[in-house]
């Protein structure tokens, strides 16, 4: 790791220019992608990219140029273009960035276990070929796939006042699906896949639980497929971690993003039902709900120690106690409103430029084990994994689908449902929050595929949540 770190510090010592104030960033990152379909195994994908962002303060305006060329003269012509555009932008500017403070001193970063190497491509396929060997023989189980996506990024900062911050992350996506069809339906049960990255090695593989786990997926979409379609009408509702993620991703997260609060996102990811005064005393959920930025549990999707602005990264609460406190809003954010805010100015590659972008966005644990939480419904439905969202301009009013659903009736798990879906409006669902999950209900989680930004940007987004009981919420099944 960061072997490149003296020959860069060498060539940024070397560049030339009048700017008060210029940063470099650095990003090498390689992914690989495997996959057995039906116990064959298809051809990997492989990506290796590199490259360079330079960003310059010119009189209190800022610009930025990316190069894939890292030679001292491709860094100086891409630090002479932002320079260029900063003193051309300058009369129409809207900020004074002048006293905006930046990073100083050196610090390193790495994801746990990043020293040792991963398993080989050839380890890798015979373990996804193992799982899916063990997907059970019957004619409606059509088709099934395991996967595994590794991706490994080194990041290094330079900034002119003297800061050097070096990063490395690896990010490894286990998963599993199977699809079962019998003529008339189809339904489909999911492991891992697009809401289970963590950072480690192949430690994440077995923390999935990947290994062991076709009979059971397999299973279940069965099950789905002779089971009764979900009920309607308003019941309470259990969720999993697995479908807490995305309703924390979609209704808590993209509405606390400060551009989009202040309309910069308005164009293509949409806007925010909250307003700017809304924090320090917005009832954003009951009293039970914690919300918390918390860039330092190790093996999460967005841990890290500096955001790509080289802001330092802590927890914070956004919301405590139900009371909304603080946005996802990076340190420009922070400068354009006076707000406080949180180090989550990121960047998805090294030829765009970072913003505000969700992290890692948790919600705190409660008091009660499973069973207490499904021993305290009389009438009510547990769903899990989501498989569809739907959601408006303004992150409030939302439709969401999961794969799993189970009635609860007197506090006991019933029978299984299928099409499992409910709906609310973000500003009333989290007010009606009624019971939070122990820490043993409490499951580390996240995604690889958050978009937003023009040009869009795709990162990775981690969740950790528990367990969670909403009171009397409209569900309904796939036929209404």
């Amino acid at each position: 790791m960061f072997d490149f770190t003296a020959s860069l510090r060498q060539r940024f010592a070397a560049l030339s220019t009048g700017a008060e104030f210029f940063s470099l960033r650095y990003v090498r990152q390689s992914r690989q992608y495997l996959s057995v379909r039906k116990n064959i195994a298809e051809p990997p994908s492989l990506s290796l990219d590199e490259g360079v962002m330079l960003t310059v303060r010119v009189n209190g305006v800022e610009a930025y140029a990316a190069t894939p060329d890292l030679s001292l003269q491709g860094l100086q012509q891409a630090l002479s273009r932002a320079e260029h555009q900063a003193r051309a932008i300058k009369p129409h500017a809207l900020l004074d960035l002048s006293t905006q403070a930046v990073a100083q001193g050196r610090f390193d970063y790495t994801s746990p276990g990043i020293e040792q190497p991963f398993a080989s491509l050839s380890d890798c396929y015979a373990l996804l070929a193992a799982e899916s060997a063990a997907v059970p023989v019957n004619s409606k189980l059509v088709s099934w796939q395991t996967s595994l996506g590794v991706s490994d990024v080194e990041q290094i900062y330079l900034n002119s006042a003297g800061a050097e911050i070096r990063q490395a992350w690896r990010f490894v996506y286990p998963g599993i699906s199977v699809t079962a069809h019998d003529g008339q339906d189809t339904q489909s049960r999911s492991l891992g896949r697009e809401n289970f990255g963590q950072q480690g090695g192949t430690d994440v593989i077995h923390r999935c639980g990947l290994q062991g786990a076709a009979v059971r997926v397999a299973d279940q979409a069965l099950q789905l497929l002779g089971a009764p379609n979900t009920p309607e009408g308003p019941r309470d509702l259990l969720l999993l971690p697995d479908q807490m993620t995305l309703q924390i991703h979609e209704s808590i997260g993209h509405p606390l993003e400060l551009d989009r609060i202040l309309g910069d996102e308005r164009n293509y990811a949409g806007t925010s039902f909250i307003k700017a005064e809304d924090f320090g005393h917005l009832q954003y959920g009951s009293p039970l709900l914690n919300v918390t930025f918390d860039p330092e549990i190790p093996e999460q999707l967005a841990s890290y120690a500096f955001d790509d602005d080289g802001s330092p990264a802590s927890k914070q609460f956004l919301i405590r106690d139900g009371v909304l406190l603080r946005p996802l809003g990076g340190a420009l954010s922070q400068h354009r409103t006076g707000m406080a805010g949180v180090a989550n100015s990121r960047a998805c590659s090294w030829n765009r430029a970072p913003i505000d972008r969700m992290a890692n966005l948790n919600i705190e644990p409660g008091d009660q084990p499973l069973e207490r939480l499904i021993g305290n419904i009389e009438h009510g439905i547990l769903m899990a994994t989501n498989r569809s969202w739907s959601i408006d301009d303004a992150r409030n009013k939302f439709q969401f689908g999961c794969e799993w659903g189970q009635l609860i009736e007197n506090g006991e798990l019933k029978g299984v449902v299928k099409n499992p879906n409910y709906r609310g409006i973000s500003a009333q669902f989290w007010r009606n929050l009624s019971a939070v999950g122990d820490l043993s209900t409490f499951e580390v989680l996240g995604t690889p595929n958050c978009g937003k930004g023009e040009p869009n940007q795709v990162v990775n987004v981690g969740h950790a949540s528990p367990a969670c009981v909403f009171s009397q919420i409209d569900v309904f099944g796939g036929d209404a």
